[in-house]
């Protein structure tokens, strides 16, 4: 049988995989693409008919405002005959249905023992425009949307001398199948084009080069054609949105015909904003006029959900471009090799990765997300795009250089800056670390001292400290430096030294921290340091020393050296444990006085659950994150502990 050159093959195989990877790119961007704009789409139409049902519903409440009892069922059925899709109106107040279109409710009456959701929904709404008015921040809604298979229903409140006196309920017709965007797909004809293009720059790829033109016009190929696609669409959604405004417009024209046939009081600025077009929390949007204007700024209603969808669609589009990269360049070949041939050890290690995935990574990746927000208690429940802030978390904590103020009596230390906090984080790690290694590694030594007597009973009373939990050895410290019954305090004035107030100075509670963490970290440290001390053989020294070695000489030229690797990666583990110590200087110290003894894990913490700004303090642990990761990189290159000898 005829065998084809190695050189021939090789070609085919790189060849294949390049358009094997064109083709799984190219679908996974064009059907995520297509998945997040037809959600734009959808998010845009059931806004633009949540609009128009809160308008309708806020006129209707607006009209009875001011209404005696015996008009208030006119009025109603005034709104329900002006052909604005309206299905029935009640209105309730307190324990009463005032008023309904529905004749099966034979209004007025008492609410029965069924309608008791009715009654707690107006209760809600109440208390939640009171807690809104009282803290003079808007962070409940106070109306409700429900979507009952497709039939909206929305309840306001409505007010009479400007108290809380009811609320009017008012449900829609069952929408219509929406059209959605309609338009010529000469935006796809595009796409497959130029996917043809990169597919015929694929099958030229020279499998000896890692890199060349015929790649580079298959990856060009891909971006342009994506880029191409989802512009036109994403100009859909905008023009869907441009399109639901100006139907929002004339439904408010039509809403104030039908306010002012139903009796209330004429609106006299027929060209001031709406009050009636809000959102869920009842703030004016002030895009359309009384009158039926769309205002200046009116038609970008979608630009924030746009400006959302189209970051997602980078972010496909960089996924697209690492799939074709991945299979185009062989990472995808050795994968599958690697997997087949270890497929016994993946499987071992696949539990714990399932479960590192869910518990560990994705807690991370949320969190990074958020930190890309200005999610707080008040809006937490938005939707993420109207959340998504960008970077600006990260430039207001990288930015703020007000470290201190110049006033008639000195310098005053801005203690809640990011740049204290964090020097004051790192002289915490390096004084803690240090104190650790070096007290770890002097009772390492003694313990491996050959002959001593006793080793056993010194090495478990020497554990100790690291076998108490932490937070239980930090509230001990913490009431051994209590300004007035602490030991510490005590033995002191047993000396003839005046009582120290630990958590009032600076440096004396700095000291506090210290000393605790101190007695915690140095077991640690000298249970890895034994161990590795341990594990030298005794030939090397007995070889030294009939080389004339002194002790520090042997120390300096085997010990050391073969403690390195050992010796790098707890210092480095230890860093990261203690730059993030939360339980001691939260128990301890409390970072006091003034948050002057903050780390930058504690501040993270009193940022989101005393403060509750959720979405800064994930962008506190995410800067945290970064400043351990590229310490841990540069410390193992730069020591080149993981290096074998």
């Amino acid at each position: 049988m005829f065998d084809l050159p190695a050189t021939a093959r090789k070609a085919g195989s790189t060849r294949y995989r390049a358009a094997v990877g064109l083709v799984a790119s190219l679908a996974t961007v064009l059907l995520a693409s297509m998945l997040l704009i037809g959600g734009g789409h959808a998010d845009v139409d059931r806004e633009n008919r949540q609009r128009q049902a809160i308008l309708v519903a806020n006129a209707a409440a607006a009209s009875i405002a001011d209404a005696a009892e015996t008009e208030v069922a006119a009025r109603l059925k005034t709104w329900k005959s002006g052909d604005l899709s309206v299905e029935s109106i009640r209105v309730v107040a307190g324990r009463e249905l005032v008023a309904s279109t529905r004749a099966e409710d034979e209004a007025p009456r008492s609410l029965q023992r069924e309608e008791r959701a009715l009654f707690d929904l107006a209760n809600t709404l109440r208390a939640a425009a009171e807690t809104n008015n009282s803290e003079g921040v808007v962070r409940k809604k106070t109306l409700q949307v429900e979507d009952l298979d497709g039939v909206l229903q929305v309840t306001v409140p409505y007010e009479l001398k400007g108290e809380f006196a009811g609320v009017v309920q008012v449900q829609y017709l069952a929408a219509g199948a929406s059209d959605g965007h309609r338009g010529p797909r000469w935006g796809i004809a595009l796409v497959v084009l130029l996917a043809a293009a990169g597919l015929g720059a694929a099958l030229r790829i020279a499998p000896e080069r890692r890199f060349d033109v015929a790649r580079a016009v298959a990856v060009a190929a891909l971006i342009v054609g994506a880029v191409i696609y989802q512009r036109f669409e994403l100009s859909g959604v905008t023009e869907t949105a441009q399109q639901g405004e100006s139907a929002i417009a004339r439904l408010q024209a039509a809403a104030a015909a039908i306010y002012g046939r139903s009796g209330a009081p004429a609106v006299r600025d027929q060209a001031a904003p709406s009050q009636w077009d809000t959102d869920s929390y009842r703030r004016p949007l002030n895009s359309v006029s009384y009158g039926g204007q769309v205002l200046a700024g009116g038609g970008e209603a979608a630009a924030p959900l746009v400006r959302f969808v189209e970051r997602l669609l980078w972010v496909v589009n960089a996924l697209g471009l690492g799939i074709l990269l991945f299979v185009v360049q062989g990472w995808a070949e050795r994968t599958r090799k690697a997997l087949v041939s270890n497929a016994a050890a993946y499987g071992y290690v696949a539990p714990a990765m399932i479960g590192t995935l869910i518990l560990v990574f994705f807690p991370f990746l949320y969190g990074i997300v958020l930190a890309f927000t200005d999610t707080t208690l008040f809006n937490e429940s938005l939707p993420l795009r109207d959340r998504w802030v960008g970077l600006a978390n990260f430039f207001t904590i990288l930015g703020d250089f007000n470290l201190y103020e110049r006033t008639p009596e000195g310098l005053v230390w801005n203690y809640q800056n990011f740049y204290w906090t964090l020097m004051m984080t790192v002289i915490w790690t390096v004084s803690n670390v240090a104190i650790g290694v070096s007290v770890g590694f002097l009772l390492a030594l003694a313990l491996n001292t050959e002959g001593l007597r006793g080793k056993t009973v010194y090495r478990v009373l020497l554990i100790l400290p690291w076998a108490i939990p932490n937070y239980i050895t930090a509230l001990i410290w913490r009431g051994m430096f209590h300004p007035q019954f602490g030991v510490i305090n005590q033995a002191l004035q047993m000396f003839g030294f005046a009582p120290v107030a630990w958590f009032d100075g600076v440096v004396s509670s700095f000291l506090t921290g210290l000393a605790t963490n101190g007695w915690l970290s140095f077991p640690f440290m000298m249970v890895v340091i034994l161990g590795a001390l341990q594990s030298i053989p005794r030939d090397m020294y007995e070889a030294a020393e009939v080389e004339g070695a002194s002790k520090w000489q042997q120390f300096k030229g085997i010990t050391l050296p073969l403690l390195r690797p050992t010796l790098v990666p707890a210092i480095v583990l230890s860093v990261v444990w203690t730059f993030n110590m939360f339980n001691v200087i939260f128990l301890v110290s409390g970072g006091q006085p003034a948050g002057a003894n903050e780390i930058l894990i504690t501040k993270a913490y009193k940022i989101a659950f005393e403060n509750y700004q959720y979405a800064y303090a994930a962008a506190y642990s995410t800067v945290i994150f970064m400043i351990l990761l590229v310490y841990g990189y540069f410390q193992t290159r730069l020591t080149r502990a993981t290096e074998t000898y």
